[in-house]
């Protein structure tokens, strides 16, 4: 299986936990987090004044934050194609097994 490689260049925060996302091949999406905001890493960016600390590093081309969640950047260029809602669904399993 080839993975696909590509990199975060630049992000706006468009509303509550929805970033408008651009990648290095001119590719621009907006991302609605909220469903995928569970677990040891992304729960804590409910907390939109942590989530509105998102940054894009300059080394891994993705989007991070100061806890130490970061998404890799496949996924992002993926999100509205099913890949997003694969990963809410994980998450939230996680999160009702740890309950």
């Amino acid at each position: 299986m080839k993975h696909l490689l590509v990199r975060v260049t630049d992000f706006t925060i468009v509303d509550e936990y929805t970033l408008r996302v651009e990648f290095d091949d001119g590719t621009v999406q907006s991302i609605d987090f909220a469903p995928v905001l569970h677990g040891y890493y992304f729960g804590p960016l409910r907390d939109l004044e942590l989530f509105n600390q998102v940054r894009l590093d300059p080394e891994i081309f993705t989007l991070v934050w100061p806890n130490g969640a970061d998404f890799d950047p496949a996924t992002l260029y993926k999100w509205n194609e099913g890949e997003g809602e694969e990963l809410a669904a994980r998450m939230a399993q996680l999160e009702r097994r740890a309950t």
